[in-house]
């Protein structure tokens, strides 16, 4: 059985430039050289638009993709593309909005609706019995560790933020010391921690490395993600799959962070002694919150008195 040759679109294109690149003119060496020192830019520009960056023509442009063995540069164009499809994708709606005339009040009331929209077909599609399970297995941990990098190392941030008063020790992995620090951290997880990893389009290679590293442990995995296609979802016990549509941008951090706030809520709700524990924790950080030198106003002097009274 003879093999076939690779065509264009199933050969990596830069290794189909750095092939090429002997046989090509002293014009499309360059723009070969230009194109493999910045895949990603130039998988985002318009035919004219790279032609410019090299100081060449349409014409030259179209006539490097042919000499790689393309029909076009539209054909060259979509195999660039290929691979970079989930981080472009933003890319070429904000390319394509600013061709189109919108005032600032109907990109801003756009914005809203798909925030909205992406809420309500969470909500429609959530799985109740995951999200229980979910809730369970946070109470169940004896540590709760959450992971996220990109944007979400902020959402992490957020997640342990809520979740502390109500757990004994949660720890986020997201920011300090980095990535070999949270493995550190991760060394020692074992059966009875949990870890939760929030995972968006941009996949982070890191957050996937760690999570699968710390299953690998026997540590139990909770996935918030987009899809069950999610890499996170190979290998998490539980994947809550959260709809993050954004017209300008790769994601909707909106709709996470509301899910995100759901599950600390439900925590709370479950949680014993969780009362106490948020009383506890509001006046601990009392001094925080209230400037000392503030006055309060008569009614609130008259009110906390007659408490005080009510006492003794």
């Amino acid at each position: 059985m003879v093999a076939s040759t690779p065509s264009p679109a199933d050969e990596p294109i830069s290794l189909r430039i750095a092939a090429a690149m002997p046989t090509l003119t002293p014009i499309h060496r360059r723009m070969g050289a230009f194109v493999l020192a910045n895949l990603f830019r130039s998988a985002t520009m318009r035919i004219d638009e790279l032609a410019s960056a090299v100081g060449a023509s349409v014409a030259t442009a179209n006539r490097f993709a042919r000499a790689l063995g393309f029909d076009g540069y539209p054909a060259f164009r979509e195999a660039l593309v290929r691979g970079f499809e989930a981080t472009i994708a933003p890319v070429e709606r904000l390319r394509t909005a600013r061709e189109s005339p919108a005032s600032g009040t109907q990109v801003f009331d756009a914005s809203l609706e798909q925030a909205a929209s992406n809420l309500q077909m969470t909500r429609s599609a959530l799985d109740g019995d995951v999200a229980e399970a979910l809730v369970e297995a946070i109470l169940e941990a004896r540590r709760v560790f959450v992971l996220g990098y990109g944007a979400s190392a902020f959402l992490a941030g957020l997640m342990e933020h809520g979740l502390t008063p109500y757990c004994a020790n949660v720890q986020s992995l997201a920011l300090t010391g980095g990535p070999s620090h949270a493995a550190r951290r991760l060394f020692n997880a074992s059966r009875g921690d949990l870890l939760v990893a929030i995972a968006f389009p941009r996949y982070v290679d890191d957050t996937i490395e760690l999570a699968r590293l710390a299953a690998g442990h026997g540590v139990r995995v909770v996935a918030l993600t987009d899809s069950a296609a999610s890499p996170l979802a190979q290998f998490a016990d539980l994947t809550l799959t959260i709809r993050t549509e954004r017209r300008l941008a790769a994601n909707c951090d909106t709709t996470v962070l509301a899910v995100i706030e759901a599950i600390c809520d439900a925590v709370a709700h479950r949680a014993k002694r969780s009362v106490e524990a948020a009383s506890g924790l509001t006046e601990f950080v009392l001094p925080w919150l209230v400037k000392p030198s503030m006055q309060l106003s008569p009614a609130i002097t008259r009110v906390a008195a007659k408490t005080e009274n009510s006492k003794t």
